[in-house]
């Protein structure tokens, strides 16, 4: 049956990229779901055949969907064997009713079912799941979607199937045009869903999994948390772990009917550079989520797009978001000394690299089994006083969310006034001054030419700053833009984190009934709220990782940004005085 959705959101289609312009309201056939980048192919009422974005649209809830698939897929999550292909991935997608846009919908959530709309908002670029309302009901985290099983790495390193699909990205950022919006507008999702976020069949064990566990794996990964001036601290490196992403190749395969980007990495512990594809960075966010998302916000990759990945500009940019998302992972205690990811850095060949990625496959310490292995050095925390911060966090996260949207907005709007209107009225300006030194000079009169060149070159001084002006937002607002995104996506992620702290905290409340119900032994009840002091500790721990890393990245950005524009119009007051020098003092 042909799948049919409705628009949520009027799109404009841009010659030349085989999209389809769609209003708001709209009812679409969709012909293709398998395009990737995310987007899909649909065919309107009239008969027109084009692209539009998948975040755009939404199924019809009155259509029946492919519960066989569904069962399938349910069943192979529960045995852990996540190998079905992309092509399902975006089937699925579409049987989805649309309620999975708004990240902070875990705290617009009440116990009840209702709704709490103290934070009623819809953030632009956000995609995660929501918290269930029932504190017992499992508790989802952003999962891999593309990870497809211990079986497939051997053919793993040469597929292609990931030049075909999406990942979260940034919603407003520079690009050819000056700062413009992405293809897929404000609505590209900063963080990827789960399945279980989509389908309530398929959730996950939340973290009752992990406070009830009765024999916990042992693993001999240990993560010890400290306490510090601020509190709970992660254990840092005494040398911090960076990289460079560089020298970007175009390779091709099958007779050059594939082509792919590699770019090049070199880790400063041993300066030795490895080689990787987009899908290897992709690969490598998959895992980390999958093993560390229930406790760290890990951030979307920059995005896929469908055409033009191979355009110098396109290439340039993607590289420079890459090198801001690995230096983020590299300044993370945790993740940047996890396996997973010193693999990523450090293989020494395929065969090393493939040994590493069916160690990093078959890691059992996942998802919300990944706080048995954190170990904090104090005594258990206060549950309120956890609470209360907890909140206050929250509130914060969300402001800033806020306060982040309104600098993109901006800044992409004074953007395109300094690529578009802004110059015009500097040409504007310095055209009319030559013009009317043109009419000077035909008068005829002695001992003009000395105020008609002045004048001449006051013009072409005008016409410089205006392309002074268009030239500047590359130099430091498009620094400002590209923070801002990073920290919109990470942002996007922590209602996710926050959630699974609050469901255990829920859990734990609700422990006396389950002992009185003989749901539980006393006993349970003492090892749930010791488990719920350690996931504290993780939580706050994060906390104060992100404040510590957004004081430094917001102090380097904007002393980087008032640098620039102070050499800017020093530059300018200094050819306009030189223009000033040209007249005669009368």
């Amino acid at each position: 049956m042909a799948l049919k959705v409705q628009v949520l959101y009027d799109f404009s289609a841009e010659a030349g990229n085989n999209e389809l312009t769609v209003k708001e309201g709209e009812t679409l056939t969709v012909t293709n779901q398998s395009i990737g980048g995310g987007w899909i192919e649909a065919q309107n009422s009239r008969g027109e055949v084009g692209l539009v974005p998948e975040d755009y649209i939404e199924l019809l809830v009155k259509q029946t969907p492919d519960w066989t698939l569904l069962c399938v897929v349910s069943l192979l999550s529960a045995l852990h064997l996540s190998f079905f292909s992309p092509s399902h991935i975006s089937s699925l997608r579409l049987l989805q009713a649309s309620n999975g846009n708004d990240p902070w919908s875990v705290w617009n959530t009440d116990p009840s079912g209702g709704s709490n709309n103290n934070w009623a908002s819809n953030p632009e670029g956000t995609q995660t799941g929501k918290t269930p309302a029932d504190p017992w009901s499992s508790v989802s985290q952003g999962h891999p979607q593309a990870y497809q099983g211990p079986g497939a790495e051997d053919d793993e390193w040469d597929d292609e199937w990931d030049d075909m699909k999406s990942t979260g990205g940034y919603a407003e950022s520079e690009s050819g045009d000056g700062g413009g919006m992405q293809r897929g507008g404000a609505h590209a999702p900063s963080m990827k869903i789960s399945l279980n976020n989509r389908f309530p069949g398929f959730s996950k064990p939340g973290p009752e999994l992990y406070l009830l566990c009765k024999q916990l794996a042992k693993s001999k990964e240990r993560l010890p948390i400290y306490v510090g001036e601020v509190g709970p601290v992660w254990s840092y490196p005494e040398t911090q772990l960076d990289c460079v992403v560089a020298d970007p190749k175009k390779g091709s395969k099958m007779y050059g009917l594939k082509s792919y980007i590699e770019y090049q990495i070199t880790p400063n512990t041993t300066n030795r550079p490895v080689n990787h594809r987009y899908k290897h960075f992709d690969w490598l966010y998959e895992r980390l989520l999958d093993k560390f998302g229930s406790a760290i916000p890990i951030p979307s990759l920059p995005d896929k797009q469908v055409t033009g990945r191979f355009e110098e500009e396109f290439i340039k940019v993607r590289m420079e978001r890459l090198q801001g998302w690995m230096t983020r992972m590299c300044r993370h205690p945790v993740l940047s000394n996890s396996d997973v990811f010193q693999i990523f850095l450090t293989y020494k060949d395929e065969k090393d690299w493939k040994t590493g990625k069916r160690k990093a496959e078959k890691d059992e310490t996942v998802g919300v089994m990944v706080f048995s292995t954190i170990e904090p050095e104090a005594a258990d925390l206060d549950p309120v006083e956890v609470e209360q911060k907890c909140e206050q966090f929250s509130r914060f996260t969300k402001a800033m969310d806020d306060g982040v949207k309104e600098i993109l907005t901006v800044g992409n709007e004074h953007w395109k006034r300094c690529t578009g209107p802004l110059p015009k009225e500097y040409q504007r300006i310095g055209k009319a001054f030559q013009n009317l030194s043109s009419v000077f000079t035909s008068s005829g009169y002695q001992g003009e030419s000395t105020l008609t060149d002045a004048m001449t070159a006051a013009g072409k001084t005008y016409e410089e700053i205006a392309q002074m002006v268009a030239d500047q937002p590359r130099k430091d607002l498009h620094f400002v833009m590209e923070t801002n995104n990073e920290y919109k996506g990470l942002l996007g992620c922590f209602p996710d984190t926050i959630g699974y702290h609050k469901a255990a905290i829920e859990k734990v409340k609700e422990g006396d009934k389950l002992v009185a119900a003989s749901k539980i032994t006393p006993q349970d009840k003492v090892t749930m709220a010791k488990r719920v002091s350690i996931m504290s500790y993780a939580l706050q721990a994060e906390m104060n990782h992100f404040h510590s890393n957004r004081i430094y990245d917001y102090n380097r950005v904007m002393q980087l940004y008032l640098e620039e524009q102070v050499n800017f119009y020093e530059t300018i007051a200094a050819k306009l005085k030189q223009a000033h020098g040209q007249f005669t003092t009368m």
